[in-house]
């Protein structure tokens, strides 16, 4: 493939759901949970054999990008608006600096592991073969029911056209999925930017793509609304296609998800320091000391002044705290 491989980092986000460990001021994507580089900096080597790498995140952020990865290239948005309109943006932003290319584009919040390389390679040589969007898909190990699923077609050569995109599904309908040979939907996507300008200029991006044709970036932006990049573009696209991929795979978007990727002591996930007596299944995260007794399920994080506490299976409304919080300007 003669095209160079430019990876498109995505940080521009907060972390909200793991809070009170992220913040309005450090993001999580500046943290590392326990590992030796934050998330943004593990995710930046992974993406290591690309030609070219780039950062995509908020003006208030651009400098703690530039600090955890300082050999990246850094694109600010004038705004956040979710994936589509993100995406968009670094796409003709891009083709502008670097030209004809083949763009790798994932979130800055991932851990992997596993032939990452041999599939982010397949995944760019299917773009520019297909001149299509091609999307990576994992093959899951379970039911989840916080990823969406994708459908594929009959595979051919390493990748399948996608059939179907399909939402977050009850647990019911996501054994199914696992049965039927469904991928998650990870996020992880390759393109060229002429082909997802292409299929933005027919999706509700495309008075975005008018204007960042005519230079004008910030107007870009106030023209549409925030939508991810499935709903814009990918639901509705006939050329997309999917790349199956056996890696160890987690979004840490929430607490629960740590007790997947954290080792168990006494039968809890934990981070920082914590003694459990009679404590079980609990996710335990903190810069300091937790001591719990007598519960189960639990997810107890607590970071610098702020403690939170809920249901492991309720981790998701760590959102409306937030959002209680940045009403009353404390976030």
């Amino acid at each position: 493939m003669e095209r160079p491989i430019v990876a498109l980092v995505l940080a521009g986000g907060t972390g909200t759901r793991l809070y009170p460990a992220s913040r309005s001021d450090r993001p999580k994507q500046f943290l590392s949970f326990g590992e030796d580089e934050s998330l943004l900096a593990e995710t930046v080597s992974r993406v290591g054999f690309a030609d070219e790498t780039y950062v995509l995140t908020r003006d208030s952020f651009a400098d703690g990008v530039r600090e955890h990865v300082p050999n990246a290239a850094v694109l600010t948005e004038p705004e956040p608006k979710d994936t589509g309109p993100a995406l968009a943006y670094a796409a003709h932003r891009i083709r502008e600096q670097v030209g004809d290319c083949v763009l790798l584009c994932l979130p800055s919040d991932h851990r992997i592991s596993g032939p990452f390389e041999t599939v982010a390679r397949t995944a760019a040589r299917v773009a520019v073969e297909t001149e299509g969007l091609v999307t990576v898909g994992i093959e899951p190990d379970r039911p989840a029911t916080g990823y969406g699923y994708i459908k594929p077609g009959p595979s051919e050569n390493g990748f399948a056209p996608v059939e179907t995109f399909h939402e977050k599904p009850d647990r019911e309908t996501a054994t199914e999925y696992v049965r039927e040979g469904f991928y998650w939907n990870a996020g992880l996507f390759a393109w060229t930017p002429t082909a997802l300008l292409s299929a933005a200029s027919s999706s509700p991006l495309a008075p975005m793509v008018e204007r960042l044709d005519d230079g004008d970036h910030d107007d870009a932006f106030a023209a549409v609304d925030p939508v991810s990049i499935d709903y814009a573009v990918l639901e509705d696209a006939e050329n997309a296609f999917v790349v199956p991929a056996a890696l160890d795979w987690d979004d840490l978007g929430s607490w629960d998800a740590f007790e997947r990727v954290l080792d168990g002591q006494d039968g809890n996930a934990v981070l920082g320091e914590a003694v459990s007596i009679d404590a079980d299944g609990n996710v335990l995260a903190s810069d300091g000391h937790i001591s719990a007794v007598g519960v189960e399920d639990l997810v107890v994080a607590s970071f610098d002044d702020r403690t939170l506490v809920v249901p492991k299976e309720e981790a998701q409304r760590v959102r409306e705290v937030v959002g209680e919080l940045r009403d009353d300007g404390r976030f």
